[in-house]
């Protein structure tokens, strides 16, 4: 059975919380400890922890902010037991769920849905590249996770999060091309004109209604480094700089961007506010929040 432990305490790995000890430089931290998912850690504020497998892989530092929060993602691949090590304080281990991912062959596709091939298509891309870049390096205050996550949209979950996809198709010359990729979102097939909400509050730090794979999108922030990614939309009804709350209308479902039909792509990437290198920033998976009840 999969575990969690600190300072004696055993719990159950998945959704979890992990009481703060008598110690007060130590670590209280709950969430879905699931490759994918995401803790979220209070304790001294203003504090560095060392987050590292249990033999130093996939080392990197988070912060508390100055109410002591932080969030930390989790990586599909993320190590087992995860240490969790705060400056001068006691260590936390946690045991890491595994995924198990499925692979995905879509053939018969159109080649301009497959990846940009033209010099057009290759400047358009750049364009929507830099729009996003700036968005993800824009951070907001907000409650994180702490609130909980809704559904963003009625309908049929039809693809998750993880499994790796190879598409294969044909261009109007005959051509072949193929891409393989991650499914990093969480799919829901809906009709066109769906009302798309806000999963949680936040703050728009990007709504433009063509960007070139994802269509008309929302960048939504919630604040401790959250941000998601809603696309495909047919209408985008808000723009940078708006204050969203949860449940809020922000635009309706498309067909926009590369897709093979109508659908809501929803992904949530898990920035590290610790650092300026947002290389080292990644997607999680969106259903395993979800699961998580509002602190």
């Amino acid at each position: 059975m999969n575990r969690a432990t600190c300072l004696g305490l055993i719990v159950t790995a998945g959704l979890f919380t992990l009481p703060m000890s008598a110690d007060t430089t130590s670590l209280s931290c709950s969430g879905a400890a699931k490759q994918g998912g995401l803790l979220v850690c209070t304790g001294p504020a203003d504090t560095s922890i060392r987050v590292a497998g249990e033999d130093g892989s996939g080392a990197r530092d988070v912060r508390t902010d100055a109410d002591g929060i932080v969030t930390i993602g989790l990586t599909r691949h993320e190590a087992s037991p995860l240490v969790l090590t705060p400056t001068d304080g006691e260590p936390i281990s946690v045991e890491i769920a595994t995924r198990s991912d499925d692979f995905r062959l879509l053939r018969g596709l159109d080649c301009d849905k497959v990846d940009a091939r033209t010099p057009q298509q290759l400047a358009e891309v750049e364009e929507s590249w830099l729009k996003k870049k700036d968005a993800f390096e824009t951070f907001n205050d907000g409650p994180g996770a702490s609130l909980g996550f809704k559904r963003p949209a009625e309908g049929r979950a039809s693809s998750p999060f993880g499994p790796e996809r190879k598409y294969t198709g044909t261009g109007a010359n005959g051509e072949t091309c193929e891409k393989v990729s991650v499914h990093q979102g969480y799919d829901i097939a809906t009709p066109i004109g769906t009302p798309i909400i806000a999963p949680a509050p936040g703050t728009v730090i990007l709504g433009d209604p063509d960007l070139y794979y994802e269509g008309g999108a929302v960048f939504l922030d919630h604040g401790q480094g959250l941000v998601s990614v809603l696309m495909h939309m047919s209408k985008v009804d808000v723009t940078a700089g708006d204050e969203i709350e949860a449940g809020e209308q922000i635009g309706l479902s498309g067909n926009t961007g590369r897709t093979t039909g109508p659908h809501l792509h929803w992904a949530v990437k898990w920035r590290n506010q610790a650092t300026l290198n947002r290389d080292e920033d990644f997607y999680i998976d969106p259903a395993l929040l979800l699961a998580l009840a509002p602190q």
